[in-house]
């Protein structure tokens, strides 16, 4: 008969392999139900909102540009200033309300050291908002 022998010695040994085929078959059924259901979710209620043409205000704050060439002069708005009025004008600009976006523009040949201390002033000085602007490769 096909139900076993009394030998001992020619068995078959365990199968070690996954069986793949009902992994499978879960998988593909998973696959046409979400493919059924998608469209489903994307359904949203149609409704009339009123409209209304009021627009935020929104205050856009002025920029103060402070250059800084190579031989360490500056510049306040394209305007040379002394080093000595670059505290009360960085201290006004800090109180100011809105506060203005401080923009950092320095030569190619200006110090770091030089473009640091400035920076440093300004933190000090309580500017909030400070940016670098380069020119861009071309």
């Amino acid at each position: 008969m096909a139900f076993g022998g009394f030998n001992q010695g020619g068995g078959q040994s365990p199968m070690n392999e996954i069986n793949m085929v009902p992994l499978i078959d879960v998988m593909l059924v998973l696959l046409i139900v979400f493919m059924i259901t998608a469209p489903l979710l994307t359904h949203g209620v149609k409704i009339d909102l009123p409209s209304a043409s009021s627009e935020p205000n929104v205050e856009k704050p002025e920029t103060v540009t402070l250059a800084m060439d190579a031989d360490g002069r500056l510049f306040w708005n394209d305007l040379p200033i002394e080093e000595s009025e670059l505290e009360s004008r960085l201290a006004l600009a800090a109180t100011a309300k809105p506060q203005p976006e401080l923009h950092l523009r320095a030569d190619r040949e200006t110090r770091y050291q030089r473009i640091a201390e400035v920076m440093s002033a300004a933190r000090e000085a309580g500017v909030e908002k400070m940016g670098f602007i380069t020119v861009p490769a071309q």
